[in-house]
C-alpha cells in the first residue's frame, strides 16, 4: 500500500490567513504536518497558529510575508528550513483579484494582480525547488476556472490564473524526473472572503450549499499534495451547477 500519510511532513501554504489558505493549514494540521503560515496578517496567522497546535499537537511557523516581495518570499523559505530542516510541500495558494473591466482598470489594480498572482508564485517556486527537490515534495498550485475558460469579466485576474496554469505544467516538466510533485488545484467559486465581480465577497454573495466551502478544496490540496510517487495533473472544484447553462 502507498503511503500517503503527511504526518510529520512540513507544508508551506501562502495566503494562509483566511478562505482556502486557513482551511489548507487546518486540513495538513489535521493529518499531522507541521504548517508554515505566510500572509501579510500576523495576527491572524498566529490566532490560527494557536488552533492548530491545541487542537492536533503539530508544530506550526508564523511568517508575515508580503509574495509581491522577493526578499520577504526568500525569507520565508529560509525561516521554514532554518525551524523544521526541510520543506516536503509547498501550497501557493496567495492571490487575489481587483477591479474587473480593461478599459476601467487602474495601472495598480493591474500590477497588483499581476505581482501577486503570477510573481509571488514565481518567487516562491523558485526558492522552494531545491527543498521539495531533496524530500522528493510536492508542489500544488492554486488555480482557477477563471484559468480555463474565456470569461467577459476581469480578463486580467483571468489570464494570471492561465498563466499559474502554464507555468505549473512547464515546471512540472523540469522536475519531474527529479521525484517533485506538480498539482493544480482549480476552484470554481469558493465562500469565502475573495471578491466576487459585483464587488461582495463571495461568501456573502452565496447562501450555503451554493457554491464549494472552503474546506471542499482544502481536501482536494490535501489529496494532491499527499501522493507519493505521483502527481495529480488537476482537481476541478466546481459548484453542481457550473455547466447547467452551458447545454
Amino acid at each position: 500500500m502507498i503511503d500517503t500519510s503527511l504526518e510529520g511532513n512540513t507544508a508551506i501554504v501562502t495566503g494562509a490567513s483566511a478562505g482556502i489558505g486557513a482551511a489548507t493549514c487546518r486540513a495538513f494540521a489535521a493529518e499531522g504536518a507541521n504548517v508554515v503560515l505566510a500572509a501579510r496578517s500576523e495576527d491572524e496567522l498566529t490566532e490560527l497558529a494557536d488552533e492548530l497546535e491545541t487542537e492536533h499537537d503539530v508544530e506550526t511557523l508564523v511568517v508575515p510575508t508580503n509574495v509581491r516581495e522577493e526578499d520577504a518570499v526568500d525569507h520565508l523559505i529560509e525561516e521554514t528550513v532554518d525551524a523544521f530542516g526541510e520543506i516536503d510541500v509547498l501550497v501557493n495558494n496567495a492571490g487575489l483579484s481587483r477591479g474587473s473591466d480593461v478599459e476601467s482598470m487602474s495601472t495598480d489594480d493591474y500590477e497588483t494582480m499581476q505581482e501577486t498572482n503570477v510573481d509571488g508564485l514565481f518567487y516562491a517556486t523558485r526558492a522552494a525547488i531545491p527543498h521539495v527537490r531533496e524530500t522528493d515534495g510536492h508542489l500544488v498550485f492554486v488555480g482557477s476556472f477563471a484559468g480555463q475558460y474565456p470569461r467577459s469579466f476581469n480578463p486580467v485576474y483571468a489570464a494570471t490564473k492561465w498563466w499559474t496554469r502554464g507555468f505549473a505544467k512547464s515546471v512540472a516538466a523540469q522536475v519531474g524526473d527529479d521525484e517533485v510533485g506538480v498539482s493544480i488545484v482549480n476552484p470554481a467559486e469558493v465562500r469565502s472572503e475573495f471578491e466576487a465581480a459585483d464587488g461582495t465577497t463571495f461568501e456573502e454573495h452565496f447562501d450555503k450549499g451554493e457554491a464549494s466551502e472552503p474546506a471542499e478544496v482544502a481536501e482536494a490540496i490535501l489529496f494532491a499534495a499527499s501522493r507519493e510517487g505521483s502527481s495529480v495533473s488537476e482537481i476541478d472544484v466546481n459548484r453542481r451547477d457550473k455547466f447547467a447553462d452551458g447545454f
